[in-house]
């Protein structure tokens, strides 16, 4: 009888100690949740994109759409990221004051002015300009964008 009391009492002292190990598990979790929640959240912009640590801004890309969304171009734009050039030639009768330009940026970068709509490239002396800002919002590079007409 002594035995089976004994056992009973260490058995009962057992699930104790289980439940009061669950419970200290159960409070560490909570308080590591609850830790991570209030972390600051990851740095955005103005324009609600995510500032991040890259370094690198170029155009990769250009294409030069009409008002019809069909490229106006005549052969590949030449990109020159050590000039900060980008040059284009498009088709002759092109409608240079209606023109919607696309670039495609290193990753991470954003493009400033944004491009909102149709743009006047109508003065050939004077090339349009946009700025590529890298990941990290710190390195900004000018380009021109300078258009040519194809002869007839």
């Amino acid at each position: 009888m002594k035995h089976e009391v004994f056992i009973n009492s260490i058995e009962k002292i057992k699930n104790r100690v289980s439940k009061r190990n669950i419970t200290i598990a159960l409070a560490v979790l909570m308080a590591v949740c609850a830790w991570t929640a209030c972390k600051k959240s990851s740095p955005v912009d103005s324009n609600g994109l995510l500032i991040t640590t890259r370094r690198e801004c170029s155009v990769s890309n250009f294409e030069l759409l009409g008002t019809d969304y069909v490229t106006v171009r005549v052969g590949a734009a030449v990109i020159d990221t050590t000039a900060q050039t980008v040059k284009v030639t498009v088709a002759f009768g092109t409608d240079l004051k209606h023109l919607y330009p696309q670039f495609t940026l290193t990753q991470d970068c954003i493009l400033d002015p944004k491009i909102t709509g149709l743009t006047d490239f109508s003065n050939l002396a004077s090339p349009r300009q946009w700025t590529v800002v890298s990941g990290d919002r710190q390195i900004r590079k000018a380009y021109s964008v300078i258009i040519t007409v194809q002869p007839r």
